[in-house]
């Protein structure tokens, strides 16, 4: 399953140092938008303006964190997540059939496995991608009041890859929140690579060069050490409380 519970996930934080972060980034200046993406590494080759981790660029924007989610089993990167204010993205790229289609069974997936949890509202609408996800699995909030985990997931089918987000926070229920993150989503690069790789395999990410782990507030992690998802509460929920953002998903 792509969509699903894995405990074996840790994330991390990374912040840039000087030298590969934007000079948009240290000047102030908001990037104008680009024509809408996600694009291939052929439509968009230049890398001057985005961090580059393998199988996915990212645009670099005025105040944006960047947390790898890394699997514990074997420390390899199997996502990314981007925050802008009280808005996050997590990406995720994947190999994909020449014909395409893949996002149309992954979502049906996703429908039937929200919809088999008990209390939660799930369902299709159209947004700047095309059809997508939207769904609300309830759950108690940090105060231990009741609530509800909301989140939507966005899909694009690339040549010979599949590009999921999944947006939580404000951009998950606020329209007026989720330009910034479709702006940001809609920028994001994808190198497949020449080498083969299985429909729905997810396609290697690498960190660059002299990104550090940051700690969360009240731990002290040892260096290279990553901080379980969603502290406080459970790892590894599908969809993501607006008060925390994305988590992780299984990938296979």
């Amino acid at each position: 399953m792509i969509f699903g519970r894995n405990r074996n996930v840790k994330t991390e934080t990374v912040v840039l140092p000087e030298e590969l972060q934007d000079a948009r980034d240290r000047d102030g200046v908001e990037p104008v938008p680009e024509a809408t993406g996600p694009f291939d590494i052929t439509e968009r080759p230049e890398a001057d303006g985005y961090l580059d981790l393998g199988s996915l660029r990212i645009p670099m924007v005025q105040d944006l964190k960047i947390r790898l989610d890394l699997e514990d089993s074997t420390k390899r990167i199997i996502g990314v997540t981007l925050q802008l204010g009280q808005s996050s993205i997590q990406a995720q790229a994947f190999a994909a059939p020449r014909s395409g289609g893949l996002w149309d069974e992954i979502r049906a997936e996703i429908l039937d496995s929200v919809a088999a949890t008990e209390g939660a509202q799930v369902g299709e609408q159209e947004g700047r991608f095309g059809t997508e996800v939207a769904a609300r699995i309830p759950a108690a909030m940090p105060d231990g009041s009741p609530g509800w985990r909301v989140a939507r997931f966005v899909g694009v089918d690339g040549p010979r890859w599949f590009l999921r987000g999944v947006v939580g926070g404000e951009a998950a229920f606020k329209d007026e929140a989720a330009s910034a993150i479709n702006d940001l989503f809609s920028r994001i690069v994808v190198r497949r690579g020449d080498d083969p790789h299985p429909p729905r395999e997810l396609l290697p990410l690498t960190p660059p060069e002299n990104m550090r782990p940051v700690p969360q507030p009240g731990q002290a992690n040892q260096p290279g050490q990553a901080n379980q998802p969603g502290q406080p509460g459970q790892p590894g929920r599908a969809t993501p409380a607006p008060e925390r953002g994305p988590e992780i998903t299984e990938v296979r």
